[in-house]
């Protein structure tokens, strides 16, 4: 064998780095679309990459994890509103349908019902034959509270008075 000399090492070196070159571009032109940038887009993203494949349109978040890299769809909302939208006109021609159909309503009676509000005070009641309004009278308890709190109302103008006349006459 002869031995290696710098010129030897150098024309090796070279062809080796063409050849990896022609074959990278073998490779890469074999599994590269019709497209000039690939089938897939990245774009870099805090967590990882964001990848959307340009012929379906689907977008998937990679991250690297402990055993490599891993990619997972991002759920797509316009799908889903479309599946919604679907499944509601679906319901409204179903209705429309039912509705064409007739009445099927059972248990239902012709007249409302009255409607009543547990908090609202009953209404004076009018004499039928007179066409008077009675007016309910209050209790004596009612009665009670109200003497009560007249009662302590006037003893304090009382006392707020006798304070006002002694300070006026000591000031005189």
């Amino acid at each position: 064998m002869r031995p290696v000399t710098s010129s030897t090492a150098s024309w090796l070196a070279a062809s080796f780095v063409a050849a990896m070159v022609v074959s990278g571009n073998l490779v890469a032109a074999q599994s590269a679309p019709d497209s000039e940038n690939g089938r897939y887009t990245m774009t870099p993203i805090p967590e990882g990459v964001l990848r959307l494949d340009t012929r379906t349109g689907t977008m998937s978040t990679c991250t690297r994890n402990g055993t490599g890299w891993a990619c997972y769809a991002v759920p797509d909302e316009r799908a889903a509103f479309d599946a919604e939208i679907g499944r509601l006109q679906a319901e409204v021609e179903k209705l429309k349908g039912q509705l064409a159909a007739g009445p099927t309503v059972s248990g239902k009676i012709e007249e409302a019902l009255p409607k009543s509000d547990p908090l609202k005070k009953a209404e004076p009641k009018v004499a039928e034959g007179d066409r008077k309004i009675e007016i309910p009278l209050p209790s004596d308890q009612d009665l009670d509270r109200v003497m009560s709190f007249l009662e302590k109302a006037w003893r304090r103008l009382i006392d707020m008075a006798n304070r006002v006349q002694k300070d006026v006459s000591g000031k005189i």
